[in-house]
């Protein structure tokens, strides 16, 4: 079995953001469209053609829907989706994820679920629904460590997350480290390690003499 290096919890170089519902349209839609055929049934529960597509990301650009995008240069190669609950029947919030093929099995999926969860509290919301297709194995497990509990129904998986409790992945230290993060980690390392050497050759207490 092989086990994770550092290089591995870093791999991911992009950057995660909102994006701007009208002007940056042309990056979801692109996305969605490079999506490969497994991954596109997955994502629509069905294969759905370019003029479907086309006309869903327009639709998000209009209906208040926050697309969370993970990009790599200038590219967005994962997003994830908050669906206003005006647009659910039970006004429960949607959510949906998609990743394309070339950033998986880099956590940029687990980056996706945490930044949109805390969006979605910040807007006050109590729950969200995930619907994903009942072969998507990888986002039904990463759904169920955020707290999903998911049925089987018409081909599809559906659950429910609730808001009101952290999940066992917000508890836990995350595993996908960005270049911030890890730079910001370098320096606090760096002013610790500082201040043991000051502490122990006695340095401040000398300076203070």
């Amino acid at each position: 079995m092989r086990h994770q290096t550092l290089a591995d919890l870093t791999r991911p170089s992009g950057t995660v953001r909102t994006l701007s519902q009208h002007e940056e349209l042309p990056l979801l839609r692109d996305h969605l469209l490079r999506l490969d055929r497994t991954s596109r049934h997955d994502r629509f529960h069905g294969f759905m053609d370019d003029s479907f597509i086309k006309r869903y990301a327009e639709k998000c650009a209009n209906d208040g829907t926050v697309v969370i995008a993970y990009l790599e240069d200038g590219a967005v190669r994962g997003a994830a989706e908050l669906h206003p609950p005006e647009q659910s029947g039970d006004g429960i919030p949607e959510i949906a994820f998609s990743v394309e093929s070339k950033v998986r099995r880099q956590g940029v999926g687990t980056v996706l679920f945490r930044k949109l969860i805390s969006v979605a509290r910040a807007k006050g919301y109590k729950s969200l629904r995930i619907t994903t297709g009942a072969g998507n194995d990888a986002m039904r497990a990463l759904a169920n460590k955020f707290g999903a509990h998911l049925s089987f129904s018409h081909g599809e998986s559906t659950g429910v997350i609730d808001l009101s409790r952290p999940s066992q992945l917000e508890l836990a230290p995350s595993l996908v480290v960005t270049p911030i993060e890890a730079a910001q980690a370098i320096a606090n390392f760096n002013r610790a390690y500082w201040r043991i050497l000051f502490r122990m050759y006695g340095w401040g207490r000398e300076r203070a003499a």
